[in-house]
C-alpha cells in the first residue's frame, strides 16, 4: 500500500517534537467521511495561514472496543482498518498523524489532563480545532466551552467548526456503517465522498479455479475489525499493480457455509476480463453497488445466463 509520505506518522507523543505552530484536532475519524474532510481542510488551511503544521490525533484500538468490550464495542466493525485509515488520511494533505494506543488507563485521563499534558506540554499547540458538539476526555466531560476556558489560561487558539459546515446531510460514521450493513453501497459512498474499499491480499482460488472461463480469486483481510458488507454480489473496481480493472465480487457469510472453523466471511472475486492474470498480492477493491443477493460461484449449477447478466450489470455501472 502506497502512502504519500509528506504525512509523518507518530505512534507516541514522545516522537512529536519540533512541530511548527501545531494546528491540532482529535477524533476517531473512521471512514474519513465528508464531515471529517471538512475538519481536515480547515485544519490544513489554518496551518498554512499561520505557517504552521496540521496534526491529527487518533486512537487505536477504537475507544468503544476498549471501553465497552463486553457490550456494544464487542461486535463493533469499522469502516476502515488501521492501514486503510492511514492511507485515506495520507491523501488529505495532513502534515502529521499521531496514533495513540487507547487503553483503559488512557481513558481515565480527564479532559483537563489531556489538554495540559498532551496538547500544551507535549505538542505546544497553537490552535485546537474541534468538530461541532465534540466531547473528549474522561466521561466525555470536555466540550468547546471548557476547551475555550483552558485556551485562555494556556495561550492557544480554539476553533469549533460550525454545525452546517459538517452536516450538509447529517453524516456520521454510524450512519455509514449502517448503510454498509444494509448493502447500500451507493449511500455509503455518498456519505464518505469516496468509494468504500477493502485492502487485502488476493490469491487464486484453488478449489474452483474458473467460473465460465473467468479465473476466481479469494480476498483475505488482515484486520478482523473491518466491516464487510452483507452477503451478495457486488460491482467493483480492482486495483492491482497500479492498474484499475472492473470486476465482480461475492461475499458469503460464514454462518451459511456449515464450517465452524471459518469465522470470517468468504470473499471471492473475478475480473471482467477473463485473461487477467493475478499472482498472489495486495489489492484494493472499490465497491460501486450491490447487484443482487446470493453469491456468484459457490454453485456452478447456476445458469451461465445469470453470470453473464452480472457481468453486464458491472459493465453498465462502471465506466
Amino acid at each position: 500500500m502506497h502512502f504519500h509520505f509528506c504525512m509523518r506518522i507518530h505512534y507516541s507523543f514522545d516522537t512529536v517534537v519540533n512541530i511548527k505552530k501545531p494546528v491540532v484536532t482529535t477524533g476517531s475519524f473512521d471512514g474519513v467521511h465528508v464531515g471529517h474532510q471538512v475538519i481536515i481542510r480547515r485544519l490544513n488551511k489554518l496551518a498554512k495561514d499561520i505557517g504552521g503544521e496540521s496534526v491529527l490525533i487518533t486512537f487505536h484500538p477504537h475507544p468503544r472496543k476498549v471501553l465497552y468490550s463486553g457490550t456494544d464495542g464487542k461486535d463493533l466493525k469499522l469502516i476502515c482498518s488501521q492501514e486503510e485509515k492511514k492511507r485515506l488520511l495520507s491523501e488529505t494533505g495532513l502534515d502529521h498523524l499521531v496514533i495513540i494506543e487507547f487503553t483503559r488507563e488512557f481513558s481515565r485521563i480527564t479532559s483537563k489532563e489531556f489538554v495540559e499534558e498532551y496538547l500544551v506540554s507535549k505538542l505546544h499547540s497553537n490552535t485546537v480545532v474541534v468538530g461541532y458538539n465534540h466531547h473528549f476526555g474522561f466521561n466525555r466531560e470536555g466540550d468547546f466551552s471548557y476547551l475555550y476556558h483552558l485556551s485562555r489560561k494556556h495561550g492557544f487558539e480554539v476553533e469549533e467548526i460550525p454545525e452546517q459546515d459538517i452536516h450538509n446531510e447529517s453524516v456520521s460514521s454510524t450512519k455509514i456503517r449502517s448503510a454498509l450493513k444494509d448493502g447500500n453501497i451507493q449511500r455509503a459512498n455518498a456519505y464518505l465522498d469516496h468509494y468504500y474499499f477493502i485492502h487485502g491480499k488476493a490469491t487464486p482460488a484453488l478449489d474452483q479455479t474458473e467460473l465460465f472461463g473467468h479465473p476466481v480469486f479469494k480476498l483475505f483481510i488482515e484486520e478482523a475489525v473491518k466491516l464487510i458488507p452483507p452477503e451478495g454480489v457486488y460491482a467493483v473496481n480492482i486495483s492491482y499493480s497500479g492498474k484499475l480493472s472492473k470486476g465482480l465480487l461475492s461475499v458469503l457469510n460464514s454462518k451459511n457455509m456449515n464450517d465452524e472453523s471459518q469465522e470470517v466471511d468468504l470473499i471471492e472475486f473475478c475480473f471482467m476480463d477473463p485473461s487477467y492474470l493475478l499472482e498472489d498480492g495486495e489489492i484494493i477493491v472499490y465497491f460501486h453497488k450491490k447487484i443482487r443477493n446470493g453469491t456468484i460461484n459457490r454453485n456452478l449449477m447456476q445458469m451461465k445466463a445469470s453470470f453473464q447478466h452480472d457481468l453486464k450489470a458491472v459493465d453498465e455501472l462502471i465506466f
